[in-house]
């Protein structure tokens, strides 16, 4: 064991990136090549990892988050790509990482965050983590307020178009939170992901309303991903623009901004993404979404 460097930082020199990237391969089938070699990987994210020889054998990294919720700011840290080689794996080393970010960052920040799969549910409580329910948001296309909204022409954005992929990053850059219920500030880093990544194939300019919508449609139900604004929207009439004539249900995948009574909200029972928090905070709202693309 004494044998491992534990590094962290290290987004430019390029053998670590590389091995890390292999190791992101290798346990989720990501690669972030796209993502760094396009100049996305900013400050806010931080890997902490052991290496042997120059090969990346586990990994946690830290996304920096400022998390809003009704007016005020928290200081949040996320953690993600939480990896072990298997060739290393009961030795301990993601123990010693998290033991390592929590006594570096918990004093700083007002809470700790996380995403874990099914594989890992009993992990993360050993650290002081707890389980938080998550919940879904939805309104049917007939509970839309009838105002009318001329549609307004979409036009589907290209991140390997470098005239779309400036706009994105504007967009990345300057975009205020989705929500006023919670949301995330100056994550563009995260949201450039995505972007590249993720919804590559589901990016719109809505040029009506001067907003990108990451959306896909599938039997009936239209899925928003996020709407990514510079300015406060009515979410009500943005949506309008994307529903088709065959739309009966609508999906958000964050907190929605809207007075429309008739938006179901339910506890999320089955995910593959459940949410862990350190320490938990006591703010007694029943339903709360922390936005898709601000997942790491």
């Amino acid at each position: 064991m004494s044998e491992y460097q534990l590094i962290s930082d290290y987004k430019h020199i390029e053998k670590y990136k590389e091995s890390f990237n292999e190791l992101a391969k290798m346990i989720f089938e990501i690669n972030f090549k796209d993502w760094y070699s396009k100049g996305c990987w900013n400050d806010n994210y931080i890997c902490y990892s052991y290496v042997n020889g120059d090969q990346i054998i586990a990994n946690a990294s830290v996304n920096k988050m400022i998390v809003t919720s009704n007016g005020k700011e928290y200081k949040a840290i996320q953690l993600g790509t939480v990896m072990t080689h298997p060739d290393y794996r009961h030795q301990g080393l993601a123990v010693k990482l998290m033991n390592h970010i929590i006594e570096k960052y918990e004093k700083d920040y007002d809470f700790i965050y996380l995403f874990a799969n099914d594989t890992v549910l009993d992990f993360y409580p050993r650290f002081g983590f707890e389980k938080v329910q998550e919940s879904s948001f939805s309104l049917m296309v007939s509970d839309l307020k009838k105002q009318v909204t001329p549609k307004s022409a979409l036009r589907k954005l290209d991140v390997n178009n470098q005239i779309d992929f400036e706009v994105l990053k504007e967009f990345a850059t300057e975009r205020i939170p989705v929500s006023s219920r919670l949301g995330i500030k100056g994550n563009e880093d995260l949201l450039m992901f995505y972007f590249i990544l993720v919804f590559n194939d589901a990016i719109y300019y809505v040029e009506e309303e001067d907003v990108i919508v990451l959306f896909k449609e599938a039997e009936n139900q239209l899925h928003v991903f996020d709407i990514v604004s510079k300015k406060t929207i009515d979410l009500e009439v943005v949506v309008k623009h994307i529903i088709s004539d065959a739309t009966e249900m609508i999906h958000f995948y964050f907190v929605p901004d809207s007075d429309n009574e008739n938006i179901q909200s339910g506890l999320i029972t089955e995910t593959d993404d459940t949410l862990f928090v350190r320490p938990l905070l006591k703010d007694g709202v029943k339903h709360f979404l922390f936005p898709l693309t601000s997942h790491a």
